[in-house]
């Protein structure tokens, strides 16, 4: 079985992070054990899993564990999440910080895209899913998430400027996924995750009408997400959707239960 997904969109704002975040809860709801890689300097992911850096007890981040490159040496930087039980005993991460950008300086470095697989060699093989949150760029540190990635997954909003960041990322993918991930299996794009729908909107609904012919219809996955403040909420007080008791977060975590179980079918193809 396939287990790592790299998520991206050469956008920024597309929904990468609250992508990764919600389908971890989704897949941890359904008993699977997830780790989060959180492969952007923004930290995000590392915040709304509930951990923060502290400068009196530092710990390892992907920056070191790029660094160093070590064969597995990811191990020592997993982490368990800072959600309540029982997310904390099922989602684990590997945090980031801000210098995390100090690394993109390495990329001519001979075999530096590499770093990020090699250091997960072995790590994650205890969880059923590892989960790579990536930066809205096409530049070394996304190269590196999708050079340890199996599949990736591209989020995408009806917006035009999202679209088009998703078709950057395909055609990267396309053009240098056998350079990054040399096969077999390869590197494949999984699919199209489409989220922040406000159907009021003629122009919302004029670009999900485009979606199946630019992408094609069998891989821009269903059901999309709507907008909800929901999901900022659940962001802003790093917790799961589930926890927050009302019916419309329970409403959108049942979307991610849905696209968590379409994921799961992609990693097992």
């Amino acid at each position: 079985m396939r287990r790592r997904v790299a998520i991206g969109n050469n956008k920024g704002g597309s929904g990468k992070t609250a992508a990764t975040v919600n389908l971890a809860a989704a897949l941890a709801e359904a008993g699977h054990r997830v780790l989060v890689v959180d492969m952007d300097p923004q930290a995000n992911a590392t915040r709304r899993l509930g951990l923060r850096f502290d400068s009196a007890a530092p710990v390892a981040t992907t920056a070191e564990v790029v660094a160093s490159g070590a064969d597995g040496i990811a191990a020592e930087a997993i982490l368990p999440s800072g959600w309540p039980a029982p997310y904390n005993e099922l989602v684990s991460v590997i945090p980031s910080r801000f210098d995390l950008e100090n690394r993109v300086s390495e990329a001519a470095v001979l075999g530096a895209h590499t770093r990020l697989a090699r250091a997960l060699k072995g790590a994650d093989d205890e969880f059923s899913v590892t989960l790579i949150d990536l930066p809205p760029s096409l530049g070394h540190l996304t190269q590196l998430g999708l050079a340890a990635a199996d599949l990736a997954l591209c989020t995408v909003e009806p917006e035009y400027d999202a679209v088009e960041g998703a078709l950057r990322f395909r055609d990267f993918i396309t053009q240098h996924g056998q350079q990054l991930h040399p096969g077999p299996p390869g590197l494949r794009l999984a699919g199209y995750l489409v989220g922040r729908v406000r159907s009021n909107l003629g122009a919302h609904a004029y670009q999900l009408d485009g979606l199946a012919e630019t992408f094609g219809a069998e891989i821009v996955w269903t059901p999309y997400l709507p907008e909800r403040a929901t999901v900022k909420d659940a962001a802003d007080t790093a917790a799961p959707l589930r926890l927050l008791g009302n019916s419309t977060a329970r409403e959108v975590a049942e979307l991610f239960t849905a696209l968590a179980a379409r994921l799961i079918k992609e990693l097992n193809q």
